[in-house]
């Protein structure tokens, strides 16, 4: 906003309102576009072999019959495919991964990219691989935590976390009067979106259109630049539609750059889609983990001591481990806490952030921890936890920006029914003799913001114009986001042009973290203010203007127009003032990061609490939910049936990672035998029933300058141990690993 504008303003709300989502209409008509859907002329297609081992070389390829095949214009693999510009063993940028472009004959997981086919049809590239035949020596896999020694982890950024300790952990065990200590397990988990990785690249000299779905638009183009050895800004990437992202989406991959660096070297565009089973291997998923939870008490229940440890697994050739162990981190109060990590090195894909990395592992042992101390104290497990309700940041002993978590406690558990909850396991059975039983589990995840960049115009008509460079993978932000700049601009929604999902519009940071709202929303936010501040000085200082001479009276911007507050009289349109004054558009620019004063002196976190009812077959432990209410408190929410939506969809995420959840590897081959749809189990639409969300109401003044918080991750952190706990109510017996199986069920009822 341009220094000379004094004067106050008010804006028209769109936010708030229940929007349905503008892509709607082209997603289920088919009309969206997804990175597959391009075609350029003189396309090529690629077909990228899997390796079908583990561990071990590639000994021999038949390349001679891939290339004889009609059709077949390229086969890249180890023995003729030049090294990229960029080393792809390196970590230049916070989310790099180390990744294979063919540069030897080693195989260091499944699925793992062996080699490369090109051809004029699909057909023609997948018939080709598979005349490649490839042969092997194979090793013998290291797969699971249990499959290679430990390894002590010294914290250091994304994908490093190390130890935290606040208080003196062993005077805290010491001095507990009742204590557990406990061990729960998580299985690897793959994202299974239902776009599957793709890219379409086109070269133009030392320039490249990108096709390709991409959490992080602008960022991705640095990366991208720096592998192939050219600018980030030779890079352009055209996003408009994902199909799903989870994190997965949000850093590069071995077999995309592998693709563009090919179409480079064949002068053609290339296309390639992975296919379902490529999908677990090279694309990141959330790792296995073994948790130990050690919680101590004092005669009131009150901890004296939560101590929290993880171990999860990695590949052989890169770190990222899941912070399991840090959900213990920010949520309730104990006399000493610790969180700390170590790794396991196995032979699989390196895992990555995976839809509340670390905290839907982590909460999922914490929470069901939670449940077994208030067990044994002889308390109901809501009481426990109010017991132990942090008024402040445990460790760092900041003030919350806001925090509405009791009432998220009051608003679910009277929902719910929490209180006709008896304190004893196996006490309740439906009509039909199904064991009843209720849990429930505390929700928590970070309010981050990230920097971000936008554009705004008013049109001589009127009209707004807003351009960020935001990506939308199902979470509404093409809704939301057009929402918040209608507000900033004092226009109807229909009134705004909403641009988004290219590069070459200004930043608006990652879709990830559950912060793109307040990042990107923020940007927005301020580049509305500030056409519109610069529209109102137009005004102000236009001598034929009702506004003339108001500086210091608060105007109001509203569907186009600028009132004087209080004075119905004075009047004036946007249109107007453009045209009295040369009837050209008029622009504004904005930008949005936190402070780091603002993050330094509050801790900023959404909150919230499910509570499930879950039914289970006395005699066969077939296991049901049939009920979850869930209450969050997440500042602001600019559309509540959007918000909603994340939130449940978040809860049936935490569903399926309770129940349904994991890949099977054969321990032989180290490869996942239930790469498909069919196998690897998510809920469907029978899975899910009785689903509620209660958004809580909530102002934070400091979290960013809308009071925004993400609703797309903290639906899974609490659910998890809720589902847990509920079956440990309904049947007497206590899972301890993840997703909970009939055989377990069964033999703890022996």
């Amino acid at each position: 906003m341009p220094d000379t504008v004094q004067f106050p303003m008010r804006f028209g709300s769109s936010s708030g309102q229940p929007v349905t989502r503008r892509d709607g209409i082209a997603k289920v008509t088919g009309t969206a576009t997804f990175a597959a859907d391009n075609a350029p002329a003189n396309l090529l297609h690629a077909v990228y072999v899997s390796a079908a081992i583990a561990r071990g070389t590639v000994t021999s390829m038949d390349v001679e019959a891939a290339k004889a095949h009609p059709g077949v214009v390229e086969v890249y693999t180890p023995d003729n495919v030049p090294p990229l510009p960029g080393d792809a063993s390196s970590k230049p940028f916070m989310f790099a991964f180390r990744f294979e472009p063919l540069q030897d004959n080693s195989v260091r997981y499944a699925n793992q990219p062996i080699a490369l086919v090109l051809a004029e049809t699909l057909e023609a590239a997948t018939e080709g691989a598979r005349l490649l035949a490839p042969k092997y020596a194979a090793e013998t896999p290291r797969i699971g935590l249990d499959g290679n020694a430990p390894f002590e982890i010294e914290g250091g950024g994304f994908g490093l976390p190390g130890t935290t300790v606040h208080g003196d952990v062993e005077a805290g065990h010491a001095a507990a009067e009742a204590s557990v200590d406990l061990t729960y397990e998580t299985p690897e988990q793959y994202h299974n979106a239902m776009e599957m990785h793709a890219v379409v690249a086109e070269w133009d000299g030392d320039h490249v259109v990108l096709d390709v779905p991409s959490q992080a638009l602008v960022m991705s183009c640095a990366a991208y630049g720096y592998y192939l050895g050219i600018p980030a800004e030779n890079v352009t990437i055209r996003c408009p539609y994902l199909g799903g992202g989870f994190g997965s989406k949000a850093a590069l991959n071995g077999p995309t750059v592998l693709a563009i660096h090919a179409a480079r070297l064949i002068g053609r565009p290339v296309k390639l889609m992975l296919k379902r089973d490529q999908m677990f291997g090279p694309v990141f998923h959330r790792g296995a983990t073994r948790q130990r939870v050690r919680i101590g008490v004092d005669g009131d229940a009150r901890m004296t001591v939560l101590d929290h440890e993880s171990l999860a697994v990695t590949s052989s050739f890169d770190d990222f481990i899941e912070s399991a162990a840090n959900a213990s981190q920010g949520i309730y109060s104990a006399g000493a806490l610790r969180s700390a990590h170590k790794g396991v090195r196995a032979d699989v894909g390196t895992p990555g952030p995976m839809r509340a990395p670390g905290e839907a592992s982590g909460s999922a042992a914490l929470e069901s921890a939670m449940d077994e101390m208030a067990e044994k104290a002889g308390i109901d497990p809501l009481e426990f936890r109010l017991r132990n309700y942090a008024e402040t940041e445990p460790g760092s002993g900041k003030p919350y920006s806001s925090k509405a978590l009791r009432e998220c406690y009051a608003q679910g558990a009277e929902r719910f029914g929490w209180s006709r909850r008896p304190l004893a396991p196996r006490q309740m059975t439906d009509e039909n003799g199904m064991l009843v039983g209720w849990g429930m589990g505390t929700a928590l995840f970070a309010a981050p913001m990230f920097a971000a960049k936008a554009r705004a115009v008013i049109r001589p008509d009127g009209t707004g114009l807003v351009e960020t460079a935001a990506a939308d993978m199902g979470q509404g932000a093409w809704t939301v986001l057009a929402q918040i700049a209608a507000d900033s601009l004092g226009l109807p929604l229909d009134m705004v042009e909403f641009r988004s999902g290219a590069s070459t519009l200004p930043d608006a940071g990652v879709a990830g973290g559950s912060g793109h709202t307040a990042t990107a929303g923020g940007a927005l936010h301020a580049a509305g203010q500030d056409v519109v501040a610069r529209l109102a000085e137009m005004a102000t200082a236009d001598p034929d203007s009702p506004l003339h001479g108001a500086g210091n009276a608060t105007i109001v911007a509203r569907d186009g127009r600028f009132w004087v507050e209080g004075d119905d009289s004075r009047s004036d349109g946007f249109a107007d003032i453009l045209a009295r004054n040369g009837g050209a558009e008029i622009e504004g620019t904005g930008g949005a990061n936190r402070p780091q004063e603002a993050g330094a002196a509050h801790a900023m976190y959404a909150h919230g609490a499910v509570f499930a009812e879950v039914k289970v077959d006395p005699d066969l432990f077939q296991t049901r939910v049939t009920r979850l209410v869930g209450a969050f408190a997440a500042g602001r929410i600019i559309n509540p049936k959007l918000a909603e939506s994340q939130l449940m969809g978040g809860m049936i995420w935490g569903l399926s990672f309770a129940l349904h959840e994991e890949a099977k590897y054969d321990m032989r081959t180290g490869r996942v035998v239930n790469g498909d749809l069919a196998g690897y189990h998510v809920p469907v639409n029978a899975d899910v029933k009785g689903l509620e969300v209660i958004t809580v109401h909530e102002d934070d003044p400091y979290v960013n300058p809308l009071g925004i918080k993400g609703v797309g991750e903290i639906g899974i952190t609490g659910t998890v141990g809720a589902i847990a706990n509920a079956i440990w109510h309904a049947t007497g017996t206590r899972i301890r690993r993840f997703p909970v199986r009939i055989e377990d069920l069964l033999a703890g009822s022996r």
